[in-house]
């Protein structure tokens, strides 16, 4: 009897603890696990991602404007003024009405979407050792004597009489007759015949085309027949001729001998003896022996490394998809009826004056500035991102420490979230709790 009245009131107590632990009896609730059991035990390792950003070097060629003056050549005309008299044609301009028909096209525009692919380069700088060997000249100079025997000059003064005949001018005046040729004008008529006429303008009547039309007939049936369309009339330009009689002045130029008695002056030479005395120099040669010193260098050779880094750069491709909108135009043609004006003119003569500007071009010159781009290579600082795994030790909070954890109540519910503190010093595991002989055993559920 006891042993039943202990059973009924374990099933009450089973079933007053709620839906959630009224399954498998309550044996698959994790609340009445211990805390214990749903802590880490010990301290685990984890990674962390740290970023750091960095700086490289990048060298960029850019062009910076220079300016610079240089002289140029400019030419400046010199006008002038010249009239003349010109015939400008004046037209009257008439209209009549006439149709047609016209296409005109109408576009339509759409776009339709494109993916492309594209290679974009990447480009690094790499360095490579050049190593080079030069030969460099090592020079010594040394004096050596040089005797040798010269020449000196030695020179003397004395005075020798000198005859020569020289010719003496002797000027006479004469008289001579001269004849020259001189041109005098003589002035004759000639008749020249010019056309004086004049621009008129005279309609002209041109029938009109004969096309095949439709028409009834005297018993109302339809034919087709030849008619004749209206005609129009046009302008055109005739020339009236007028033919004038001039006559024209010529002057030419008649060549006519002249003789003139003109006085000429006459040089003749007179032979005339000349004693001078003219002073002579003699000059000897007296040897004499110089010693001179005369430095001579001397040159050898050495040999010396010279190490110098080279950059280089290489281009890497990277493919990148792209996406445009290409349009597509498409035209249809849409007939259309419309009404024109056609012109015909009446053409006249009138004179007018123009005055034109004879040109004259003179050169001078002026400074002018001019601007050119000089590449210089510019050095900047690229930033770019480095990702790298720092491991963190995490360690269990001693929350737990305390001795109500040997009974399985810590003071902490199982839902409230579990907080571990990275700063203290690892626990030891606890005992795991001994198991109720009582509990049924399920399976895939722990004590």
């Amino acid at each position: 009897m006891r042993n039943f009245i202990a059973g009924t009131l374990a099933v009450l107590a089973a079933v007053s603890a709620g839906t959630a632990e009224a399954g498998y009896c309550g044996a698959a609730s994790y609340r009445c696990c211990p805390q214990q059991c749903c802590q880490p035990t010990a301290c685990y390792t984890t990674c962390r991602v740290e970023r750091q950003t960095c700086y490289r070097t990048v060298y960029q060629t850019v062009c910076e404007p220079q300016q610079y003056t240089v002289n140029r050549t400019v030419y400046d005309t010199v006008q002038q003024d010249v009239q003349r008299t010109c015939y400008r044609t004046v037209s009257e301009t008439h209209y009549r009405e006439q149709q047609y028909t016209v296409q005109r096209p109408v576009v339509e525009t759409t776009t339709r979407e494109e993916c492309y692919t594209v290679r974009r380069p990447v480009w690094q700088t790499n360095y490579r050792d050049c190593s080079y060997t030069v030969r460099r000249p090592v020079f010594n100079t040394i004096e050596r004597e040089c005797r040798r025997t010269v020449m000196r000059p030695v020179v003397q003064t004395f005075e020798r009489e000198c005859r020569h005949t020289v010719m003496r001018r002797v000027v006479q005046t004469v008289n001579q007759e001269r004849c020259y040729t001189v041109c005098r004008p003589v002035t004759t008529y000639r008749t020249v015949r010019r056309d004086c006429g004049r621009w008129t303008t005279q309609r002209v009547f041109n029938p009109g085309p004969v096309v095949q039309r439709v028409v009834l007939d005297n018993c109302g049936c339809p034919r087709t027949c030849a008619v004749q369309c209206p005609g129009f009339y046009t302008c055109r330009r005739v020339w009236c001729p007028n033919i004038v009689t001039r006559q024209i002045p010529c002057t030419r130029m008649v060549r006519q001998v002249v003789r003139q008695q003109c006085p000429v002056q006459v040089c003749r030479m007179v032979p005339e003896v000349v004693v001078q005395k003219v002073p002579v120099r003699v000059c000897r040669m007296v040897p004499e022996e110089i010693v001179q010193k005369i430095p001579v260098r001397t040159c050898t050779w050495t040999c010396e490394t010279i190490t110098r880094k080279v950059p280089y750069r290489t281009c890497n491709y990277v493919c990148e998809q792209r996406t445009r909108q290409i349009p597509v135009t498409t035209c249809r043609t849409v007939c259309e009826t419309r009404t024109c004006r056609v012109p015909y003119c009446v053409q006249k003569q009138v004179p007018y004056t123009v005055t034109q500007k004879v040109c004259k071009v003179v050169p001078r010159c002026e400074p002018v500035t001019c601007t050119r781009m000089v590449r210089r290579c510019v050095a900047k600082q690229v930033p770019y991102e480095v990702c790298r795994m720092v491991p963190v030790t995490v360690c269990p909070s001693g929350d737990c420490a305390s001795p109500g954890c040997a009974t399985g109540n810590c003071g902490i519910s199982a839902d409230a979230p579990q907080t571990y503190d990275t700063n203290k010093p690892t626990l030891e595991p606890e005992p795991e709790p001994e198991a109720d002989p009582m509990a049924p055993e399920l399976p895939g559920i722990s004590a």
